[in-house]
C-alpha cells in the first residue's frame, strides 16, 4: 500500500491517537503535573508498542520518566535514534484561547491544542512513518526511540541519563522532528543552533527601602544601577563588550552567507508582523545572520521597587534581571558563563553589591549537509512537498542536540515540520494536517533512502 492511500484510510486513528497524548496536560515546570508526566509517559509507551516496536518501556530518572523502544532488524544494520519530547509548556494565558487548550479541536484544516505541534504531533509524526514502515515490510534498519519529559524546562535530567545508558543508545544517526520550516511551502531543514547562557542578576543597595525623598539624591538606586551596567554590554555597533566573548566565535563562511542570503526574505513583512519601524544589530551583518549565526544579548526581565497600582515614592533596596546570550557554534556556555560573571562583578561600584548567578545553558549545533542522513531527509522533504529543502540555521537553542553529539558522538538531523504560525508556546497552539500528512511521507521517505 502507498503511503499516501494508508495515511487516508488511517487518519481518523491517527488523530485519536494524538489526541489521546493531548488531553494529558504533561506540564513539566509545574510540581501538580507530576502524575500527569508518568500518564503521557506510559499512553506513548502503549502507542510504540502497538506500532510495531519490539519491546518499550518507561525509564526513571532524576526528574520525569523517559520512554525508551526499539525494533531490531538486523545487528549488521545501521540503527536510526528518534528522539522526542512529551512534556508541553503551561497553557496560560487561558483567556487568550479560543477553544481548551487540552481539548484538542480541528478547525480550518488544524488541529488546535496545547502540544499540537510541539512536540506531540511533530512525535506522532515520526512514530506513524515507523508504524508504516514495519507494516508494510519496508524497514530495513533497526530504529529506537527515545522521548524525554523535560524539554521545556531545560531537559535537566538527560545529560546523566545519556551517560548511564550509552549502550543502550548506541546509534548511527539522531532524528529529530521538533524544529520549523521557512513556511508551508517553503521546506527547509535546520542545520544549525545556537547554544544559550542565562543568569540572573541581583543589585543591593541599602539595606532597606527607602523614602524617595529624604534619600534620593544621595543613595544610590539598585534600578538605575543595574539598568546602566547592562547598558554598556552592547556598544553601537551591536557588539558584545564582554572580554574575549568573541575568541572563539566562527566566522560565517561565504559560501554560507551567499547561501542564507537566498532565502526569501521580506524585512518589511518582518518589521510590520512584529510592530516595528526598524530592525537593530550586530553591524555588517544582515538580519538572518543575526538572529541565526551571531551571537547576541538580551534582557530577559528586569524588576524591582514597586509596581502595584498608584504611586509610592521609594528607593527600593534590590533590583533584579534575568539576562540571556545565545551563542554560536564552538562558543562554550560555560566558558561563556563564567566571562559574563566576572566582567559585570569587575564593573560594579562601591555604592552597591551585585550578586550574578548562572542559571542553565547549552552549546550551539551544526550539521554538514554532505552528512548521509542529512541527504536522506533532504530527498524526503523533496519526495512530500515537492522541492528540495533550503538548508537553515536557527537562532533558538536545543541544548541537549549538543549533547548527544558530545555523549553519545552522533550526528543529529533536525527534520522538523513546524510553522511559525503554529503559535508554540502561546494560546492557540495550532498543527496543519497537510504538514502533518506531508511529514508522515517525507519521514517515510527518510527511512527508505537511508537504507540505500
Amino acid at each position: 500500500m502507498e503511503i499516501k492511500q494508508y495515511i487516508q484510510e488511517n487518519e481518523k486513528r491517527f488523530l485519536n491517537e494524538l489526541f489521546s497524548l493531548i488531553r494529558i496536560p504533561s506540564i513539566s515546570a509545574l510540581p501538580a503535573h507530576k502524575d500527569d508526566m508518568l500518564a503521557c509517559a506510559e499512553r506513548w509507551r502503549q502507542l510504540l508498542l502497538e506500532a510495531g516496536t519490539d519491546e518499550a518501556m518507561v525509564m526513571p530518572s532524576e526528574g520525569h520518566p523517559l520512554v525508551y523502544a526499539e525494533k531490531r532488524i538486523s545487528p549488521d544494520a545501521p540503527t536510526v535514534l528518534v528522539y522526542a519530547h512529551y512534556d508541553v509548556m503551561p497553557a496560560e494565558p487561558l483567556e487568550l484561547w479560543k477553544s481548551q487548550p487540552f481539548e484538542p479541536e480541528v478547525r480550518d484544516g488544524r488541529i488546535w491544542a496545547r502540544g499540537a505541534d510541539d512536540d506531540k504531533g511533530q512525535s506522532m509524526i515520526q512514530v506513524k512513518a515507523f508504524e508504516y514502515l514495519v507494516r508494510e515490510g519496508l524497514l530495513r534498519h533497526n530504529v529506537k526511540f527515545i522521548f524525554e519529559g523535560e524539554e521545556e524546562i531545560g531537559s535537566p535530567s538527560l545529560n546523566a541519563f545519556l551517560k548511564a545508558h550509552k549502550e543502550l543508545l548506541k546509534a548511527d544517526v539522531i532524528l529529530v522532528s521538533d524544529t520549523s520550516m521557512l513556511g508551508a511551502d517553503l521546506p527547509s531543514l535546520t542545520t544549525g543552533l545556537r547554544g544559550l547562557a542565562y543568569w540572573e542578576i541581583e543589585v543591593t543597595g541599602p539595606n532597606r527601602d527607602l523614602h524617595s525623598g529624604h534619600f534620593g539624591g544621595a543613595v544610590a538606586n539598585p534600578i538605575n544601577v543595574l539598568c546602566d551596567l547592562l547598558s554598556k554590554v552592547i556598544d553601537a555597533d551591536g557588539r558584545i563588550t564582554v572580554p574575549h566573548f568573541y575568541d572563539d566565535v566562527e566566522e560565517v563562511p561565504a559560501a554560507e552567507r551567499e547561501m542564507i542570503a537566498q532565502i526569501p526574505f521580506n524585512e518589511k513583512k518582518y518589521m510590520e508582523a512584529i510592530g516595528v519601524k526598524a530592525l537593530k544589530g550586530e553591524k555588517g551583518y544582515s538580519t538572518l545572520e543575526r538572529n541565526s549565526c551571531r551571537p547576541s544579548f538580551d534582557v530577559c526581565g528586569i524588576w524591582g521597587g514597586y509596581t502595584g497600582e498608584g504611586s509610592k515614592t521609594v528607593l527600593p533596596s534590590k533590583a533584579y534581571a534575568k539576562v540571556s546570550s545565545r551563542l554560536v557554534p564552538h562558543q562554550q556556555h560555560e566558558k561563556i558563563s563564567q566571562l559574563f560573571v566576572d566582567y559585570l562583578t569587575q564593573q560594579v561600584p562601591d555604592y552597591v553589591q551585585v550578586k550574578v548567578t548562572p542559571l542553565h545553558g547549552g552549546e550551539g549545533y551544526v550539521c554538514p549537509i554532505n552528512h548521509p542522513a542529512y541527504q536522506a531527509a533532504e530527498k524526503g522533504f523533496e519526495k512530500a512537498f515537492g522541492k528540495k529543502p533550503l538548508a537553515v540555521r536557527r537562532g533558538g537553542s536545543i541544548p541537549i542536540i549538543s549533547d548527544f553529539e558530545q555523549i553519545l558522538g552522533i550526528k543529529t538531523i533536525l527534520m522538523g515540520f513546524g510553522l511559525e504560525s503554529d503559535a508554540i508556546h502561546s494560546p492557540n497552539e495550532n498543527f496543519s494536517l497537510d504538514i502533518f500528512r506531508k511529514g508522515i511521507e517525507a519521514v517515510v521517505e527518510f527511512h527508505q533512502q537511508y537504507n540505500k
